[in-house]
């Protein structure tokens, strides 16, 4: 039987040695892992390679290699974060940074289809999948459709209580998805190291009547979060 890779092995043993670690826990440099283990430092970055590459661990440039939590695949379906969130067994909550009324700004604006003086209802939380912080959310409703809005409970889910208090129904939307940077507040709120990536999801919601309701930015951590879609190729 052929021997397994000195990389292969060393991945294994590294997998057995995380089993039972709290996410984000650090790892040992590249030069205690070979010192330990009596591999080069080659070695060590192929086996990291593919811990990375599988998603079991993350690397922070300057910080090191720290255990990846679970991570949450969001499909191309319309679903509410806490649906997503109670899909895979784990507990939605939110936690409310701000609410109030605000103008809505030129980007708001062309957004919703509205004029950049008027008025929108913005909502700020930072959402909890087991008490774990998972995305930042910035929400953007016109204020005359969503009255009182701002005094409601806003702990929950926003798409039930749009739908039980002011009958509105987001129906479908388009989004926007990219990479970026994570700046040192939105890390803290995150609870990943300085210098982690984030997904940005500019997300507009249209009721049934293809009209714009909801203006909503997103941040999600890339470390506890991924967008699975599924592609077909057409016939020539």
């Amino acid at each position: 039987m052929a021997r397994q890779a000195k990389h292969e092995e060393l991945r294994q043993a590294l997998l057995a040695e995380m089993a039972g670690a709290e996410p984000h826990s650090p790892l040992p440099t590249e030069r205690e892992i070979s010192t330990r283990h009596g591999v080069s430092r080659n070695t060590v970055r192929q086996a990291l390679d593919a811990l990375e590459a599988s998603g079991t661990v993350y690397r922070v440039q300057g910080a090191g290699t720290f255990v990846a939590p679970a991570v949450v695949s969001k499909s191309l379906s319309l679903t509410s974060f806490s649906e997503d969130m109670r899909e895979r067994n784990l507990e939605p909550a939110s936690r409310l940074l701000a609410a109030g009324t605000v103008r809505a700004g030129r980007q708001v604006a062309e957004q919703l289809g509205i004029a950049p003086e008027a008025e929108v209802v913005r909502v700020s939380r930072l959402r909890l999948a087991d008490g774990s912080p998972m995305c930042l959310e910035n929400v953007h409703l016109p204020a005359d459709r969503v009255p009182g809005l701002a005094d409601e409970d806003l702990s929950g889910s926003l798409y039930a209580l749009l739908s039980e208090r002011y009958r509105l129904e987001i129906r479908s939307a388009e989004q926007v998805v990219r990479a970026v940077d994570l700046d040192d507040t939105e890390a803290a709120l995150l609870g990943v190291p300085l210098g982690s990536s984030g997904l940005r999801v500019r997300r507009v919601g249209l009721d049934r009547r293809d009209t714009p309701v909801e203006a909503t930015t997103t941040l999600y951590r890339a470390d506890r979060y991924d967008i699975r879609f599924t592609v077909r190729r057409g016939q020539s």
